[in-house]
């Protein structure tokens, strides 16, 4: 999913220092053994969880626990790594917290969160998505839980396709001279919509080309490669796409990016697959243009079949200060369980329970079918506590900017890396 991160990290989220916080502000039990009634403070990020599953959450949580209730307060993603390390390690951190799944281990390494080991199978065990788990694990222990996932799906204008003669392409390099193909045919429409900043969909051609991000060597220390011959290969296919096929701003991000697709102002558009949603109707909840003439597919990859894409999503945790432990225990069993997870698939995310994968709404049994190929081949960032500090910092971002600005892909690959690795290893 989206996760965007603020430009600075004010303490670093890997530097979280919290002294004495396994037990710190424990709600005190009532002699029946059940905590005693309290609020629970539940933070959301954005607004991809839909209301369905937050009335749920509020209602249930009422219901289970009589007496307490639950608020949700939602964040945003500008800056929240920021506000995370500072809310985590007052004295008036929020109890449950939702982040995204590349930022995950700084906070789970740094004692931030509450172990949930000992709830693990409550919460689904062996049926929880795989790589989220390990986004949340440290040390063996399970802290942060998965909430839901999604991967990239390509969303295309068929009538402009047709209108441009172009067909769905099969290949990684048919994408890229398809994008340009439909910028040239279409007066004032972007072949394939690509802000500068949008550095998700830009990895894709790094890893398809043969190339990493980075890489720990046996020592632990990491080796930063997207200077690397092939992730060169796939930056040089990326600057092809931002420079001649899209004439979305070179400075922009991918916030709301299905508002230029469902207007016609771009052909394709690679978002995540809960997107959907957003591109078939406006904010009044207005059918689009796009009814008949919407199409998807699954990123081609260099050989063909489906591109590894990048997974986003959200992990969830009780925060290790919370005041109320076991109620955020009660409150974290209900988001991980079926009904709710439900919900999130009913709202086009892909649920944290594997089990589950098939309710994932979608227009047709075709786009299911693209969702799970796009969602089979998800891959994560550097699984480094510190790869939130390089999200906070906005290296990959700035990155960006300059290589849709025109600039030489090789030296700012280079200059990059020496910064990544200056973080990951500092």
């Amino acid at each position: 999913m989206n996760k965007k991160l603020g430009a600075v990290a004010l303490l670093g989220a890997s530097a979280v220092v919290l002294a004495g916080c396994a037990g710190g502000g424990a709600t005190t039990p009532t002699s029946a053994g059940t905590p005693e009634p309290g609020e629970l403070r539940v933070w959301l990020v954005g607004t991809d969880t839909p209301q369905e599953a937050r009335d749920y959450l509020i209602d249930t949580f009422a219901d289970e626990n009589p007496g307490s209730t639950l608020v949700i307060e939602e964040q945003q993603w500008t800056g929240l790594v920021d506000k995370l390390t500072t809310s985590l390690s007052s004295s008036d951190s929020p109890d449950i917290v939702e982040m995204g799944n590349t930022q995950a281990a700084a906070f789970t390494s740094a004692g931030a969160l509450l172990d949930l080991t000992d709830i693990q199978e409550q919460l689904g065990g062996s049926d929880l998505l795989d790589g989220f788990v390990e986004a949340g694990t440290w040390d063996g222990k399970l802290y942060a839980a998965p909430y839901y996932s999604g991967a990239r799906v390509v969303f295309y204008n068929t009538a402009q396709y047709e209108e441009a003669g172009v067909e769905v392409p099969t290949t990684l390099d048919e994408y890229v001279s398809n994008g340009v193909a439909l910028a040239d045919a279409l007066d004032g429409v972007s072949g394939v919509y690509f802000p500068g900043k949008d550095w998700y969909n830009a990895l894709p051609f790094v890893w398809e080309n043969g190339g990493e991000v980075a890489v720990q060597n046996d020592d632990g220390t990491w080796d930063a490669q997207l200077s690397s011959e092939a992730s060169v290969a796939g930056l040089t296919q990326v600057q092809e796409l931002m420079t001649e096929a899209s004439l979305a701003a070179k400075d922009g991000d991918e916030t709301e990016a299905w508002v230029p697709f469902r207007t016609e102002k771009a052909a394709t558009l690679s978002v995540p697959s809960w997107a959907y949603w957003s591109i078939v109707a406006d904010e009044d909840q207005k059918e689009t243009a796009l009814t008949d003439t919407l199409g998807y597919f699954a990123l081609p990859g260099k050989d063909g079949g489906a591109a590894q894409v990048f997974a986003g999503g959200s992990n969830v945790g009780i925060a290790a200060k919370s005041a109320h432990p076991e109620l955020a225990k009660s409150a974290l069993e209900i988001m991980l369980s079926d009904d709710y997870q439900s919900l999130l698939a009913a709202g086009g995310l892909v649920p944290a329970k594997k089990s589950l994968g098939s309710k994932v709404a979608a227009a047709t049994p075709e786009l299911a079918a693209v969702i799970a190929e796009a969602a089979a081949n998800a891959k994560l960032t550097p699984a480094s506590p510190k790869w939130a500090d390089v999200e906070a910092k906005g290296l990959l971002q700035d990155f960006f900017v300059k290589v849709a600005g025109g600039g030489d892909v090789a030296s700012l690959a280079a200059e990059l890396d020496t910064q990544i690795e200056s973080i990951l290893n500092g």
